[in-house]
């Protein structure tokens, strides 16, 4: 008998890449954000910087009459404005600490119930096991900041190394050592890995799960292409499912749900968001058409994922 996908997770949808331009933080924030609020498909949604306080109150509103779990992503504001929690350099550290302190007062202001942080670059073989201190510290910082003001969850996304984002985190092993190291005295910290990146990353899930699976809080799904630099999505774009040339379609996805399901991801006391991350990207893409792939792509997985 198949199990609702509904019992297992939160479904969700990364508003910011849904609707693209909606990472500088300005736009048509509040009228993209109603049409998911309106689709009862999602119980999710994962939103970001939004530079108006207005714009926070009135989608705020929105928020709380739509019954959605809401994720705040830094993402947006740091990638934007090249915020790095492990520069070596303590005047841009400390810049990059604030910046995401700020973005935690969003998030409270928003409503949510977890942030999404990232780590800066990689600085490359010699220097990264002192970034990663860098940013461990950086966490401790960020996270004491929030306990002041009451629970918060946070999640450490992990991007790719070598090909665009050229993150600190990173692999599973850099991943698992951040981790291991705040875990004991943060509970409320985990890690989100995106289906996308594992093939950025040379990473199997089926590998690299059951390492990060005492940590591993939340899920991103989404596609990438890598092995044609000339193609429009090359890199962390994160296309459409099934996309020419792309990585990820519904048989990677159904592969992905029994490999988080085989380590107990779908056990939790409460159900993890599992959140699309999809974003028209060729010309003649439209954002409410790539929404409905995602939302067929989620909905025949999880069924095939049960067989």
């Amino acid at each position: 008998m198949e199990t609702s996908m509904y019992a297992k997770m939160r479904v969700g949808i990364v508003h910011f890449k849904a609707f693209p331009g909606m990472e500088t933080g300005v736009g048509a924030i509040v009228e993209t954000l109603e049409k998911i609020c309106a689709d009862e498909f999602w119980t999710a949604v994962e939103v970001g910087w939004m530079k108006d306080f207005r714009v926070r109150n009135t989608a705020r509103q929105l928020l709380d009459q739509s019954h959605l779990s809401v994720a705040y992503a830094t993402q947006p504001k740091v990638l934007t404005n090249k915020f790095n929690l492990n520069s070596f350099e303590p005047k841009e550290r400390n810049a990059a600490i604030d910046a995401v302190k700020s973005s935690v007062d969003e998030a409270r202001q928003l409503g949510a119930e977890v942030v999404r942080l990232i780590a800066g670059k990689d600085p490359g073989d010699e220097k990264r096991e002192e970034a990663k201190k860098l940013l461990i510290d950086s966490l401790h910082q960020i996270m004491d900041y929030a306990a002041e003001d009451g629970p918060m969850d946070f999640t450490l996304k992990i991007f790719d190394r070598d090909i665009d984002k050229k993150n600190l985190i990173g692999h599973v092993g850099d991943a698992v050592d951040v981790a291991r190291a705040l875990r004991p005295d943060y509970p409320n910290f985990g890690l989100l890995t995106d289906l996308s990146h594992f093939p950025l990353l040379d990473e199997d899930p089926d590998v690299s799960i059951p390492q990060m699976k005492d940590y591993l809080e939340a899920v991103h799904l989404g596609n990438c292409a890598f092995r044609d630099k000339s193609h429009p999505a090359y890199g962390d774009i994160q296309p459409r499912f099934g996309i020419p040339g792309g990585e990820t379609d519904t048989p990677e996805v159904t592969a992905f749900f029994k490999a988080l399901r085989n380590n107990g991801f779908f056990d939790k006391k409460e159900r993890p968001i599992v959140s699309a991350e999809v974003r028209p990207v060729i010309a003649g893409e439209i954002s409410d058409v790539i929404l409905a792939n995602a939302k067929r792509v989620i909905r025949d997985a999880w069924a095939l994922s049960q067989v």
